[in-house]
């Protein structure tokens, strides 16, 4: 009884603060340590009512959140959760099952394949590729990059990694290629896979900050020659920073010629290919060997789900398939399943993550996914309009996604300073509470960076920041011209 009375508080809690969300200021006016100074610095002993607990929640918590979700937050991929998602979250965390093997939870394991296929058929990838969700592009990559690092050691005579693990004497160093505008999750994954960050080769990245074929073929053939083994390419469909997408056909070509594994982090970009007229966007993509996206991104997924495809199903569960007895009586080799999840990565404990996907997809339904994300593009391309318009701002990127990056470098004004200029603004902006945004740096400039992704943003709220925007931007300029 009393669970049911506090299922229908915290529902409408959670509906309040939906309600509420637009007028809440984006960034909490906190300092480090606040919070955690208002909470016990040893568990007590006594059990707390739930009523004293929710009290604490909005009295000391719920000033500490930066609201990811109020339609004016435009940092990152600005990605929300919808009622529909909420709805599943708490049907999953009522089951609380986990999704490791199929005797384990049969509808957890076979939602999960439905809604990969789902997705690998909307972002036109092809059928042979298999799917697994992970959590985030990054541990994605992980997985993919331990493939590539078995095939690699294996061609070279090196025996099996997973077997005798990267041995000092082994085969030449190997190597991965990105381009100098790709995801820093490569680094991390070099690191935990103990191929050195080092051996992270950067090329460098076109006018349009796609990576340089050219440049790629020449670091290659450049390593090559001083006795490195080429191991892997990343190629990236939808930067971080400009959404920029790399020519994957032209790549794969290379790493074909080299028997390259080619990895595509379209973890944000795949998305849109489930518009017709950017199914372009995933040019190539069928020729690569791993490819992960993010529906937490740009398909209205909430945080976490990350879904890795590869035709290489075997490769991957080779590197990472372990039974022990305790698991076998229910392991797909003792009942016949056609797949267990937990033989394709790390994590054995599985969340049913694919709950809250399906939730979404089917409440949306195809057409309502693609119909926000196009609009999301539409509003992107309004605000880069508003930055053409004017003589103090320029668009510092390509706009082809619901990204835009952009400086104001007034006439008369040195690079350095527009830097400090460009970094005040955000700063302000942020700190104002009411919108959101960052900044990154291209060909070492900074410059200001809007992602659009929220289904509850509007026009009205960009007109807003970017009102903001150019008041910062005028206030500065009148103080400091030079």
């Amino acid at each position: 009884d009393d669970m049911r009375v506090w299922l229908h508080r915290v529902a409408d809690w959670v509906a309040d603060y939906r309600e509420t969300i637009e007028d809440r200021p984006i960034v909490p006016a906190v300092v480090p340590g606040e919070i955690a100074a208002q909470l016990p610095a040893r568990l007590p002993d006594a059990a707390a009512p739930l009523e004293t607990l929710f009290g604490e929640l909005d009295r000391v918590l719920m000033p500490g959140i930066v609201h990811w979700g109020h339609p004016s937050f435009l940092g990152y991929f600005g990605s929300t959760s919808n009622g529909p998602a909420l709805l599943a979250a708490i049907v999953a965390a009522a089951l609380n099952v986990s999704a490791m093997t199929w005797r384990t939870s049969p509808t957890a394991t076979e939602l999960e394949s439905v809604v990969l296929d789902w997705i690998r058929e909307m972002t036109g990838l092809p059928e042979e590729m298999f799917g697994v969700v992970y959590d985030t592009a990054s541990v994605a990559v992980v997985h993919a990059l331990a493939a590539a690092r078995e095939r690699a050691v294996a061609s070279a005579g090196g025996g099996s990694v997973r077997t005798h693990g990267v041995m000092p004497s082994g085969p030449a160093p190997l190597r991965v290629y990105a381009s100098d505008q790709a995801h820093s999750s490569l680094d991390k994954a070099m690191i935990v896979l103990g191929l050195g960050e080092a051996n992270v080769v950067r090329v460098a990245s076109d006018a349009a900050f796609r990576l340089d074929v050219g440049a790629l073929r020449a670091a290659i053939d450049a390593d090559i020659a001083d006795g490195h083994r080429p191991m892997a390419v990343v190629a990236t469909v939808g930067t971080t920073s400009t959404a920029s997408v790399d020519p994957v056909a032209a790549i794969a070509a290379v790493c074909r010629e080299h028997d390259v594994w080619l990895h595509v982090d379209a973890a944000y970009g795949g998305a849109l290919a489930l518009l017709s007229e950017e199914h372009s966007v995933m040019d190539g993509v069928a020729l690569a060997d791993s490819v992960v996206i993010n529906p937490h991104k740009w398909m209205f997924v909430p945080l976490d789900f990350s879904a890795l495809y590869t035709p290489h199903r075997d490769a991957l569960r080779r590197v990472f398939s372990l039974v022990p007895e305790y698991l076998r009586g229910d392991a797909a080799e003792t009942t016949n399943a056609t797949v267990d999840y937990m033989d394709y990565g790390v994590q054995l404990g599985r969340r049913f993550r694919a709950l809250k996907a399906w939730m979404v997809f089917r409440a949306f339904g195809r057409a309502g996914v693609a119909a926000r994300i196009r609009e999301h593009v539409r509003l992107a391309r309004t605000w880069a309009t508003w930055v053409e318009h004017d003589d103090a701002f320029a668009l510092a990127a390509p706009v082809r996604m619901a990204v835009v990056c952009f400086r104001c470098a007034p006439p008369g004004i040195s690079n350095a300073g527009a830097d400090r200029l460009n970094e005040s603004i955000v700063e302000a902006v942020n700190a104002s509470g009411d919108g959101y945004l960052t900044h990154t740096r291209l060909r070492g400039r900074v410059v200001m960076r809007v992602g659009i992704g929220n289904v509850l943003t509007t026009e009205r709220h960009l007109a807003h920041v970017w009102s903001r925007v150019r008041a910062e931007a005028a206030a500065r300029m009148a103080r400091a011209p030079g």
